[in-house]
């Protein structure tokens, strides 16, 4: 096997690994929203990366931390709709990164790229950042399983059986975060939270309980990222992209699929 493809099926297999228990609390909060807010945000994290000549994953997996920490801060405030607030972070984020981009004479960066990923580019640096990210993730995910499912399934019954429900939320915040830094580069600013809710969304239909939904999740991910490798290795058509179209084929499936009793 090539060594370009083996960088690029250990980087998908991991994040799959990670997005599928990880995609599902965000399945289960109604995150979606949020983790398009961050996805956008990543492209800041770029321009800032290459005006101040440090590695972008780090700077990125920063920038990413950093906004849903101030997300965290502004929804506490209550100033203003939780959906504005993300509507508003969003757009102005995307847009100044753009133009901080656009403003760096003497850089040239394949927008595309970062835009739908390059999964096939992947380097043994990129590699070993991936998975040294995605296992601190799987392992604080480890350790706030139970006290993640408590304040999803009844946040104030949570407080009063005194977990730290503000502290839990935002950690659940910066693992999603430090989930959409790694997973730019495999399948793009554009479609980063693709990989996080279209295998929950499939596995959630056929799953009895929690930890049964987060390994149908992880399992169809996995089988997402052999696909898509597999279809673009064939085809000749982008890595990312069809990553995510064999994760849509496999929830229509899913969907097609009757529940059992």
């Amino acid at each position: 096997m090539p060594e370009f493809l083996l960088y690029a099926l250990l980087a998908g297999l991991g994040l799959a690994l990670v997005a599928g228990p990880l995609g599902s609390f965000v399945v289960w909060r109604r995150m979606a929203y949020f983790g398009d807010t961050l996805s956008h945000s990543a492209l800041l994290g770029i321009a800032l990366g290459m005006l101040l000549d440090i590695n972008l994953t780090l700077a990125v997996t920063v920038g990413c931390v950093l906004l849903a920490v101030l997300l965290v801060a502004l929804q506490h405030k209550q100033w203003l709709a939780s959906d504005t607030l993300l509507g508003i972070l969003a757009h102005s984020t995307l847009s100044l990164g753009l133009v901080v981009l656009a403003l760096t004479d003497n850089v040239r960066v394949d927008l595309m790229a970062y835009l739908f990923g390059d999964l096939l580019a992947i380097s043994s640096d990129d590699l070993h950042w991936m998975l040294g990210g995605l296992l601190v993730v799987m392992a604080l995910m480890t350790v706030l399983w139970r006290r993640l499912l408590s304040i999803t399934v009844h946040e104030e019954l949570a407080r009063v059986e005194g977990l730290p429900v503000t502290a839990i939320r935002l950690a659940l915040m910066l693992l999603i975060a430090i989930v959409i830094a790694v997973a730019m580069k495999i399948v793009g600013v554009l479609l980063i939270t693709s990989l996080l809710i279209i295998p929950p969304a499939a596995a959630q239909r056929h799953a009895r309980t929690p930890e049964q939904m987060a390994f149908g999740a992880s399992f169809l991910g996995c089988l997402a990222v052999l696909g898509g490798l597999a279809l673009s290795w064939h085809l000749d058509t982008p890595a990312g992209p069809s990553i995510v179209v064999c994760a849509a084929g496999m929830f229509m499936l899913a969907l097609s699929v009757p529940r059992r009793a």
